[in-house]
């Protein structure tokens, strides 16, 4: 089933941010406090989702965060 919402979710009231990589639930996280950060990750222990608190002080980690899906996808940005 597809988000409707799209893989990028922000919420400008709390300056957070959700970056669903691929399908699947969590079923552990991994927590980054230096970065404001928490990976989902999968049953395999790779990445299914990116929570970012406070994201306008982050854009390495939503760089992060959509290379990930962008690779995930399969899509390759152009030089």
């Amino acid at each position: 089933m597809t988000d409707p919402h799209g893989p990028v979710l922000y919420d400008p009231d709390t300056d957070s941010m959700y970056v669903k990589v691929r399908p699947g639930p969590g079923v552990d996280s991994r927590v980054d406090d230096a970065r404001d950060l928490v990976i989902d990750l999968g049953e395999d222990g790779e990445p299914v989702g990116y929570d970012i608190q406070y994201a306008s002080r982050h854009p390495d980690v939503i760089a992060e965060a959509l290379a990930t899906l962008r690779a995930l996808r399969g899509e390759v940005r152009a030089a």
